[in-house]
């Protein structure tokens, strides 16, 4: 189990945005636009293509994490916590001085990977969010957090894995301090 928690891990090392910049011969993605090399700053330097790209390549990777889990028959919690160290592999990959992206594509893949109904309450939490917020990132995290209280009062998962996946989310969302705060301070100072 060791071998594929550290395969979850380095697999979320691969960051697909860094593979596309080099593709575009645009230079290093982590140093242009805001830095990140997630979907949203490919597509803003590259085009929708480089978009599609950079998140199908992150949620794939996770997803491939998932399925390895499933083929070896380890338990719900344990893919959980593989999808966990995916995540963290993205936003804290080793292979790049531990500067990743914030991991909403490999999160999307993983999660769908494990629960494909998952997609319902994501698509749900956005459309009540979204005309709140008016926030793609704050709908879309807000649409996360509906995610363990859901599957463990509707779908009956275990405490452990409902714990899990809040664990997962809460990483992702600390991975979003920056656009949280941001958005936030400007929500006040616009009152």
């Amino acid at each position: 189990m060791f071998i594929i928690y550290l395969f979850a891990y380095f697999t979320g090392n691969l960051l697909t945005g860094v593979l596309i910049s080099s593709m575009f011969k645009k230079g290093n993605i982590r140093g242009t636009g805001s830095g990140n090399p997630g979907a949203r700053n490919a597509g803003r330097l590259y085009g929708k293509k480089a978009f599609v790209y950079t998140f199908l390549g992150d949620a794939v990777k996770a997803a491939i994490v998932v399925a390895v889990c499933f083929y070896f028959q380890l338990s719900p919690s344990e893919t959980l916590f593989a999808l966990l160290l995916t995540i963290i592999g993205h936003i804290k990959p080793i292979l790049f001085q531990f500067k990743g992206g914030k991991g909403i594509s490999s999160f999307i893949g993983g999660i769908l990977a494990f629960e494909p109904f998952m997609a319902v309450l994501i698509i749900l939490g956005f459309i009540i969010f979204y005309p709140i917020s008016k926030s793609f990132t704050i709908a879309g995290l807000g649409s996360f957090i509906l995610i363990p209280f859901t599957a463990y009062f509707v779908f009956h998962i275990s405490l452990e894995e409902a714990l899990l996946l809040f664990l997962i989310i809460l990483v992702v969302i600390v991975a979003h301090e920056k656009d949280i705060r941001g958005y936030f301070i400007e929500k006040f100072t616009s009152i």
